[in-house]
């Protein structure tokens, strides 16, 4: 069999998209063979940032941290649930993910295809479809540990709201200041997937996932590793995530 490696991160870059409220991604020069003889860069980001995951302790400070998780966790065999075409904002229902759980075992990936990367950079990539609880709680009655999806969260992001100072002023104006404050994000799907027996993990802000729908349409075997920067008592960590995808050798010709 011959393979062939996919990356599945999203660059790490200054000013790249974060989740509203994380802290702002910086990468700038500590030293610099000029001055120093050597490249060093200042890297300033949070837990996370870009393609990363998520452990349970990410949702409560009882459920374990991302070092106390098994490694086995953040690898495995891949199946796509493809999610393509959904509206924005739109929950994705137990019913629609059924065809790919019906696929998984133990020790599944199980990767959301959203094709919500095209709007990546963009404000439209806030406006992603995301898991209701039902189908959250079907992933964990699959026994599915590992949930991977190719946008900014399995829970619905809250609208940060207009950028323009002056627009903002004039809806305020427009808002009856009795109208009650929006409630944060319940982050449902997080607390079931997290929160199974044993723990989960959540994987956020993969690449474009086309080529493994491809390859899974074909037949091939996909495999996918999600391993995070090893943060001591961490809430997650970024990762370079990685698919393979194994082919058959081509036909040998000739004596």
């Amino acid at each position: 069999m011959a393979a062939s490696l996919i990356d599945l991160t999203h660059p790490v870059t200054s000013g790249m998209p974060v989740y509203p409220g994380d802290p702002e991604v910086v990468l700038r020069p500590a030293l610099t063979v000029a001055a120093d003889g050597v490249n060093v860069l200042d890297v300033h980001l949070g837990s996370q940032s870009g393609t990363h995951v998520d452990a349970p302790y990410h949702l409560d400070v009882t459920w374990p941290t991302l070092d106390g998780l098994p490694l086995e966790l953040f690898t495995g065999p891949a199946v796509v649930a493809d999610l393509r075409g959904l509206a924005p904002r739109s929950g994705i229902t137990a019913e629609r993910l059924a065809p790919a759980l019906a696929a998984c075992r133990a020790g599944t990936v199980l990767l959301l295809a959203t094709g919500w990367p095209r709007h990546w950079g963009t404000e439209h990539y806030l406006a992603h479809p995301w898991l209701t609880p039902a189908a959250a709680e079907a992933i964990v009655a699959a026994g599915v540990r590992t949930v991977a999806v190719d946008a900014l969260s399995v829970d619905p992001t809250a609208d940060p709201g207009p950028a323009d100072p002056e627009v903002a002023a004039l809806l305020a104006e427009l808002t009856d200041e009795h109208d009650p404050e929006p409630e944060p994000p319940s982050l449902a799907a997080h607390r079931i997937l997290l929160g199974r027996e044993g723990g989960g993990v959540i994987a956020e802000n993969l690449t474009d996932l086309t080529p493994l729908i491809e390859a899974q349409a074909a037949g091939l075997p996909v495999q996918v590793s999600l391993f995070p920067v090893r943060l001591t008592a961490a809430d997650g960590a970024p990762v370079r995530a990685v698919a393979r995808i194994d082919r058959p050798d081509a036909d040998r010709t000739g004596g």
